[in-house]
């Protein structure tokens, strides 16, 4: 149902979550206004001020802009180099179905990330088109090896998209 609620749980899993796939979360007051309120990104950390965070999805979603990138250039990621980067709209592609992944992946309502609020206010639809399996972005992960459509998967002899071969770029 779009506008869900999210919960303490759903945020608990999606921390527990980055960390197992080896994306480091900090629970830690921002003292700076971010881009999100409650939530940061510095040298390739997640920084979540739990006390100011507004939209607890949101968490998925940056981490896939760190996830995406290649390992080499994780470390140096913040929130404003994000913005900058040359391959920025393809990596936003990217990161909005690494996220949908990942929101199916640990059985977590796609419109806790996809919030109306977000996305210029169509994360509902965005859920809504990749629900009917619409999948924008999926060339792009498939082609830095994060996953498989279809066609490639059944080639391979695994699970298609929106599994995941592995969650982070080499």
């Amino acid at each position: 149902m779009p506008g869900i609620q999210s919960t303490e749980t759903d945020l608990d899993t999606c921390i527990a979550f980055l960390n197992e796939i080896g994306l480091t979360v900090k629970v830690q007051k921002i003292d700076d206004t971010s881009f999100l309120p409650g939530l940061s990104i510095e040298n390739g950390c997640i920084i979540i001020d739990k006390g100011s965070l507004k939209y607890p999805g949101d968490i998925l979603h940056e981490a896939g802009h760190i996830a995406v990138v290649p390992a080499a250039e994780r470390s140096i990621l913040d929130t404003g180099s994000i913005e900058k980067r040359k391959d920025r709209e393809a990596e936003e592609m990217m990161a909005i179905a690494w996220s949908y992944a990942a929101c199916v992946h640990l059985h977590i309502d796609p419109y806790f990330v996809f919030h109306n609020e977000g996305y210029q206010t169509g994360g509902n639809h965005i859920a809504d088109q990749f629900r009917q399996k619409r999948y924008f972005g999926l060339p792009m992960l498939q082609w830095i090896g994060l996953t498989a459509d279809e066609k490639r998967a059944n080639e391979l002899g695994i699970a298609a998209y929106p599994s995941m071969i592995k969650w982070l770029r080499d």
